[in-house]
């Protein structure tokens, strides 16, 4: 449900309503009512809080479970260490810290 994916990426990424909606030039209200299920973003706003917290449409949709990860900018190291990252946590080597 596209209520729950916005709350928890706004709290991932530590962002108030408030916050989220100034970034989004909406009112922490519309937020709210998001969040809430109460109402739903317009077509753009979608765009926009999928280009905002790096993820697609379809996952913010429900329509595809997985998140996307924008390696833009990232040299090929890095980006082959993100790679060895998911694939250490995909096989369920959580590590104990």
């Amino acid at each position: 449900m596209i209520a729950d994916k916005i709350k928890s990426l706004r709290e991932k990424n530590n962002l108030t309503q408030s916050a989220l909606a100034k970034k989004l030039n909406v009112t922490r209200s519309s937020v709210n009512a998001w969040e809430m299920g109460i109402s739903v973003p317009s077509t753009s706003l979608i765009v926009d809080i999928a280009k905002l917290f790096h993820v697609s449409t379809d996952y913010l949709l429900g329509i595809n479970a997985t998140a996307s990860l924008d390696i833009s900018g990232l040299n090929e190291q890095e980006i082959m260490l993100i790679y060895g990252l998911v694939e250490y946590f995909k096989s369920g080597n959580k590590g104990t810290g």
